[in-house]
């Protein structure tokens, strides 16, 4: 039988940050000249959010770099650039001190997301058999995985596997683990836990390729309860059919998420959005032949907006209209980049709004990885 998602919970932070005040607060920070100023003014205005959801109030990261927090709301106050180099002054906690605040945010996050999931599932922790954890912005051990079995009284039985640090299409990979765990076990009830706080690793220090980060990334977490069966208690499932994975050449270099002494150190080169165009159909199109789809065939596309660059990108490769990727938009506007869980927020307004079936699901990750996921 196909593996059908029964429940789908989402879960953000209690604290918001609008695109100008990040605008503000990365400008005070970070910019030492009147050129980085305006480079930042630019990054932000081209991001296309308008707003997100942080596990950590804004003001706590003026106090992170070391800075006084400013008189005056970041909204309104007066721009800072400070002149200079002092670099050491603008590199904020340490990667330890950074996991510390994941291990007390990423459960309950997770936990919140959970619950929701298994309220449209109309599911108990006692029936989940398998759990699937999805991050790659914290480590902890034991980790979300027991705060999950514990806190939500899973039981002790219950068997785990923890995809860690795959990036933005971790929930694809995850899924791919729930597809290979019921097809194995067809009495399994799988639940998937993505959870993301990428504004752990917030730059506090110039970086030409790592700055768009700022401006992009924020934290939220989605959960899933799959099974295979063909029906849930709310509305039709939407049922997992396939899917697939193809390494772009060439393109090593081009996005990478490494671990530094303070926080998880992302780079985007403008390469990426030009690897996409030039290498996506050919392998998509493909890929879909063989499970009897066209990329004509597709009613609905739920892409990961790693930015809009990367949505024009896909568009162009696979020559979409823009509102083909209207549903990323908006969750981008809206709540920014969480990384992995943002592709089933995106799954989860799509679903609710009737989007036509069948559905593509593209995430993109450091290799440069596309991965794919195909529900009916």
């Amino acid at each position: 039988m196909p593996l059908s998602i029964l429940g789908l919970g989402t879960a953000l932070p209690p604290h918001t940050m609008s695109q100008e005040e990040a605008l503000q607060m990365s400008t005070n920070i970070i910019c030492r000249d009147r050129r980085q100023s305006r480079i930042m003014r630019v990054l932000f205005r081209k991001a296309a959010v308008e707003n997100r959801h942080t596990c950590i109030p804004y003001l706590t990261a003026y106090e992170w770099a070391g800075q006084e927090v400013p008189s005056e709301s970041p909204s309104h106050g007066s721009e800072v650039i400070v002149e200079g180099n002092g670099d050491a002054l603008y590199r904020g906690l340490t990667t330890g001190e950074r996991m510390r605040v994941f291990a007390e945010k990423a459960a309950p996050l997770a936990k919140q997301a959970v619950r929701a999931s298994f309220e449209e599932a109309g599911v108990s922790p006692s029936d989940v058999t398998h759990l699937v954890t999805v991050s790659c912005t914290g480590f902890d051990a034991p980790g979300i995985d027991i705060e999950l079995i514990d806190g939500l009284k899973l039981p002790p039985t219950t068997e785990r596997v923890n995809v860690g640090y795959m990036g933005c299409h971790g929930a694809i990979n995850g899924l791919r683990v729930a597809r290979g765990i019921a097809s194995h076990d067809p009495s399994a009830v799988v639940l998937l836990s993505a959870t993301e706080l990428c504004s752990l690793h917030y730059r506090f220090n110039w970086d030409d390729e790592g700055i768009i980060g700022n401006a992009l990334f924020a934290d939220g977490s989605a959960a899933l309860v799959l099974a295979n069966r063909d029906e849930t208690p709310q509305r039709p499932a939407l049922q997992l059919k396939a899917t697939g994975s193809c390494l772009i050449p060439d393109s090593r270099d081009v996005m990478s998420w490494r671990i530094g002494d303070h926080g998880f150190e992302m780079s985007l080169t403008a390469d990426v959005s030009y690897k996409i165009d030039d290498h996506l159909r050919d392998w998509l199109s493909g890929w879909l032949d063989r499970q009897g789809h066209s990329i004509e065939s597709i009613g609905s596309w739920a892409v990961h907006p790693g930015g809009p660059r990367i949505l024009q990108a896909v568009e162009s490769s696979l020559d979409l209209p823009e509102e083909a990727t209207q549903f990323s938009r908006s969750v981008l506007s809206e709540l920014g980049n969480m990384s992995s869980p943002t592709v089933l927020f995106i799954i989860d307004r799509m679903r609710k709004a009737g989007a036509p079936s069948p559905c593509l699901a593209l995430g993109f990750g450091p290799g440069l990885m596309a991965e794919a996921a195909l529900f009916e």
